[in-house]
């Protein structure tokens, strides 16, 4: 046995689909960001210089979830003992705070095209649209699928840049159309914030559920007063503190807790009952108990009062 043997949970993701996802994705988006980037210099047009430089920003945030994706298939080491799990979640958090960052651009320049209209190329604007809707809708489906196979924070936020992206596409193609038929160029502006918020809600979600994963915070879905009654429920269990329940990545759950048992049960029997019961009720592997007794295990006032629960239980009992 060597001394990195993580055999409870392996620290590491071996996430093939996403990985092909993320190819795909990346090879796909770097092709049109150069075609608006052509587009906008041939049309001499500002707003596709402007969302070329969005989908560059769609380069940058893949890049950055490849990594993750790489690092997150490297096993733990010395320095690293959970692996590297965690830079998938950072990697979310940058990923949804630049969708924040970009759905507040889009509102700042809805409000200055309210103030000051600037003319439209319909032909191009509708020709590199067009285009934009499809590579979109390719992209959105094979992101959309592999979140579905596995599961992955850092695929979602990619995910979110490319709905973002369609949304946009979509956005384009109807003011462009409502403006040559009516001259109401006002449209172009008010879609583009309807399509703000929704990018804005998005990356809200994801750097909210990013920060609380690096925060240690206890996963939504686990109620730590239900796991420690059930903790307690276990034979010999006379008390539970000091418990902790934090996600590593977004799929990867550990839990630590300080345990008082009667002095007559086997601890070994305890600790092997409480992971017995973790692991199928709330796909908890990662389990560090330490077994404790407050008689000689220094609590300060909370192990004095529980030994006076304890003393007073006792006497009760002897009556």
């Amino acid at each position: 046995m060597t001394q990195y043997d993580y055999h409870h949970l392996p620290h590491t993701k071996k996430q093939s689909k996403s990985k092909k996802a993320l190819w795909i994705t990346l090879i796909l988006t770097l092709f049109f960001t150069f075609v608006e980037i052509a587009g906008g210099l041939f049309s001499n047009s500002l707003a596709l210089l402007s969302d070329s430089a969005h989908m560059a920003s769609d380069v940058l945030a893949l890049g950055l979830s490849m990594i993750a994706l790489y690092l997150a298939s490297r096993p733990p080491n010395k320095t690293f003992t959970f692996g590297y799990l965690r830079f998938e979640i950072i990697a979310s958090f940058l990923n949804g705070l630049a969708l924040v960052i970009i759905a507040i651009g889009i509102f700042v320049e809805g409000i200055r095209r309210f103030i000051h209209p600037e003319p439209i190329d319909f032909a191009l604007m509708l020709t590199i649209a067009s285009i934009g809707l499809v590579v979109n809708i390719v992209l959105t489906i094979v992101l959309s699928r592999s979140t579905k196979e596995e599961e992955n924070l850092n695929v979602k936020s990619a995910l979110w840049h490319f709905i973002g992206d369609l949304l946009s596409s979509i956005g384009v193609i109807i003011s462009a159309v409502i403006i040559y038929f009516t001259d109401f160029y006002v449209i172009d502006p008010l879609i583009s914030m309807v399509i703000g918020a929704i990018i804005f809600t998005g990356g809200a979600k994801i750097t909210r559920e990013s920060y609380f994963i690096l925060m240690d915070s206890v996963p939504p879905q686990f109620d730590l007063d239900l796991i420690r009654a059930d903790i307690r429920c276990i034979e010999g269990v006379e008390d539970v503190h000091d418990m902790h329940i934090w996600s590593i990545s977004s799929d990867h759950y550990s839990l630590t807790a300080h345990v008082f048992i009667n002095e007559h049960v086997q601890p070994f029997c305890v600790i092997l009952a409480i992971n017995e019961m973790l692991e199928p009720k709330y796909g908890i592997k990662h389990v560090t108990i330490q077994i404790e007794h407050a008689s000689f295990h220094n609590h300060g006032e909370y192990g004095k009062k529980f030994l006076l629960e304890q003393n007073n239980k006792g006497t009760s009992l002897s009556t």
